[in-house]
């Protein structure tokens, strides 16, 4: 719901609008909640000020002050949630009052960036599929470059990206004929949407060939000699002859269609496109995916310098072909000239109805940008975001230089992509040397410091000056995979949390940079991110501090008749009903909250709680991390468990092991409990709050309990982590028994 007050924002030259944003009637009732929820929160820590003063001993003062110090952080993280809710927005757009801003359709180039790196991890028809949905755009080709960026430096890749070549000039004049809405080929043949027709089954063939073609190489592992057919092809395979090697390997850039030149089966022009992949040496830092997106940067800016940038994972294709028509009714808006990049939410296909993962990401991907829209913009997410390219070079008010004019935002490009000067110039600019003494990834481009450089790149843009748009239309604009298996969720959330961790701890963090450069409520927005490791410190206390003194017959809470036992129930369900009803305002339903608040408590128990451990060890020099890259390839069975609800894990992973120890230690504490209630050892009243954290622990645990006892498939969790679990979880009673034994 929105206010009937409409802000509107439309071109300098049109009194036609080009977009309009409504504040969301929540806006006043999250203020005055707020307030409310901030006197209970200074209540509840003057609890913990009476209870560690009426200490008897050193444990009992240790375990009020345990309670207090993760209170202070949740609290903390709770103040950082507030600046998503202080003025959340929602945004329209109007594109059909394009055509008077932009003379006769006189659309801007634009210049799109997928980033690849294994073509077993991240299959090639995948990316095919992503680059061919927006080479279809309603857009015109004439002002479209799709850049590929493989990583993996991979024959399989762009052998997968040649053939697509040739299936693109049938594929493009097909989906405008027929006003095709589903122009990722893979999502169009397998949909209802698909025309029974002699044309759409003649090019499903093609497509279904080409398909056949590419994974029979993948499969076989090389390009063999009976699929080179031109000189020019071997020419460009012939990189691959001479010791080149995934970390170890020269340039090579690819033109595989180039405007002016190739034409489409109806002679029309086709877009540019253009296989990158940088040089690699074993002594040089590539900088992961920034690194990537720098040299793309680059090379374009030598072939084709469109003004707009478009960044898009691999494996996340254009579900609207009206998206970039969108995305100028915020571009080509004068009074929009400090907005550097337009947000299109990250939304995902194949979520099973319940979604058990969380892998929505809702929160994050949707409920948090609104709220920072209606502030300064909303952080990069590294996919479905539209750049402007000036906005890498320095703030709006402030501008750095490349030290080639040719890089420089301002150049215009005059000869063809695949002339010698143009070629050697994107050659030059991505090898691996060439950032050396440079500015490159500190005062321009795509930041380096973070494992998660889209949070970082995002956040250094809107501390330079630069604001941002989040726009989430209703017909989703993108759509990506998720992983499907519990280690891979994790997995991923580890890698983020160790990436943030590394901005929050540094010159930048967002605490105290942040707020200097864009003020207290970004500042404490991009915290929110920043910090998000350090929920494991609460989660991990709650999960086991309650239960165990609830083990030992020790309460660190007041009893049920007792005037702070109402301050606890308010602030747990004030907190979780405000949290459950965002979800659902934004189009979540109660069972999809459910599981996303225990991937949550999951989340902070393990992938947060070792990724915190992880940054540590690394910052005392003990421990190093790389960036491992999440598997796109989907396992039959476990895409079966998926689709029935049934968590997958599968691995011995070290992930599961503190999640497994919560799980055992939370069931037989609610047992312990329940048994003493029953047998009149206990009353309710002593052990209520105790009583119901470990059967909230136990609801939540009910996937591990399945894996652990009611399962015999290859997903179940491992001997080895139950034995290892089951081992701690003794060692940690024994412990808490040695200390509780002496109050």
């Amino acid at each position: 719901m929105t206010t009937t007050t409409s802000y509107l924002l439309s071109s300098s030259s049109s009194s036609a609008p080009l977009h309009t944003f409504k504040v969301l009637r929540r806006t006043l009732w999250n203020r005055i909640f707020a307030l409310i929820f901030t006197l209970a929160i200074l209540s509840l820590f003057v609890h913990h000020f009476i209870c560690l003063l009426g200490s008897t001993n050193t444990t009992t003062f240790f375990l009020h002050f345990t309670l207090l110090f993760s209170d202070v952080i949740l609290s903390f993280m709770w103040a950082t949630t507030q600046s998503f809710r202080w003025r959340p927005i929602r945004r329209s757009v109007y594109p059909e009052n394009l055509i008077q801003v932009t003379r006769d359709r006189d659309f801007p180039k634009l210049d799109v960036f997928i980033c690849t790196s294994d073509p077993y991890k991240e299959p090639p028809m995948g990316v095919v599929n992503t680059a061919l949905s927006v080479m279809a755009y309603d857009y015109p080709s004439d002002k479209i470059s799709v850049y590929v960026s493989d990583d993996g430096g991979s024959e399989l890749t762009l052998f997968a990206f040649m053939e697509a070549a040739k299936f693109a000039t049938h594929w493009l004049p097909f989906c405008k004929k027929y006003r095709v809405e589903d122009r990722c080929p893979a999502a169009y043949f397998s949909s209802s949407h698909c025309r029974s027709t002699t044309h759409a089954e003649e090019l499903k063939m093609m497509y279904e060939t080409m398909k056949m073609k590419v994974e029979s190489v993948v499969d076989r592992g090389c390009v063999g000699d009976e699929h080179i057919k031109t000189d020019k092809q071997r020419e460009a395979f012939n990189w691959w002859a001479h010791g080149f090697t995934r970390q170890g390997h020269p340039t090579v850039v690819q033109v595989l269609l180039e405007t002016g030149k190739d034409k489409d089966i109806t002679g029309v022009e086709m877009p540019n496109l253009v296989y990158v992949s940088r040089q690699k040496s074993k002594a040089s830092h590539h900088h992961f995916k920034a690194g990537a997106l720098n040299v793309l940067l680059r090379v374009s800016a030598a072939m084709t310098n469109a003004p707009l940038i478009l960044t898009l994972d691999c494996d996340m294709y254009s579900n609207d072909p009206t998206t970039p028509l969108q995305m100028l009714c915020f571009m080509l808006d004068s009074k929009m000239s400090k907005y550097g990049y337009v947000q299109f939410p990250q939304r995902f296909h194949g979520i099973n109805k319940n979604d058990i993962y969380g892998g929505e990401n809702k929160r994050l991907f949707q409920i948090n940008p609104i709220g920072m829209d209606g502030l300064a913009g909303t952080n990069y997410v590294g996919t479905g975001t539209f750049f402007r390219r000036r906005a890498f070079f320095g703030g709006p008010s402030s501008y750095v230089s490349a030290e080639k004019p040719e890089l420089n935002p301002n150049h215009v490009v005059d000869k063809s992509i695949q002339s010698e000067a143009v070629l050697e110039m994107a050659q030059s600019v991505a090898s691996c040397e060439y950032e050396n003494g440079t500015r490159w990834g500190y005062k321009m481009g795509f930041r380096y410091g973070s494992l998660v450089e889209d949070y970082f790149t995002g956040y250094q843009l809107n501390c330079e000056g630069w604001d941002s748009v989040f726009y989430h239309p209703d017909r989703a604009a993108f759509w990506g995979d998720i992983p499907i298996n519990l280690d891979d969720v994790l997995s991923q959330n580890k890698r983020w949390c160790v990436g943030l961790l590394e901005v929050a701890f540094s010159k930048h963090s967002p605490i105290i940079f942040g707020t200097k450069s864009r003020g207290i409520l970004m500042g404490l927005a991009y915290s929110h991110f920043a910090f998000w490791g350090i929920w494991s410190i609460p989660v991990t206390i709650y999960a086991f501090i309650p239960q165990l003194t609830l083990l030992n017959g020790v309460s660190p809470f007041p009893k049920v008749s007792e005037p702070w036992f109402f301050l606890y129930v308010f602030v747990f369900l004030g907190s979780y009903i405000q949290d459950c009803l965002d979800f659902i305002l934004m189009g979540g339903t109660f069972h999809r909250w459910w599981n996303d608040q225990r991937m949550w408590l999951i989340r902070g128990i393990s992938s947060y709680f070792f990724g915190t451990i992880d940054f540590f060890l690394k910052s005392f020099g003990i421990s190093t991390f790389g960036f491992d890259i999440t598997s796109k390839v989907i396992d039959d069975e476990q895409n079966k468990h998926y689709e029935q609800g049934i968590f997958e894990f599968g691995v011995a992973s070290p992930l599961f092991v503190s999640l497994t120890t919560a799980a055992i230690i939370n069931f037989i504490a609610f047992s312990v409990g329940v048994t003493r209630l029953i047998l009149g050892h206990n009353k309710l009243e002593e052990i209520c709050i105790q009583l119901f954290l470990s059967g909230f622990g136990v609801v939540n645990c009910w996937p591990v309990y399945e894996a652990i006892v009611l399962r015999n498939d290859k997903g179940k969790i491992p001997l080895k982590n139950t034995i290892l679990s089951s081992v701690l979880a003794f060692s940690l009673y024994s412990f808490s028994y040695c200390l509780t034994s002496k109050i």
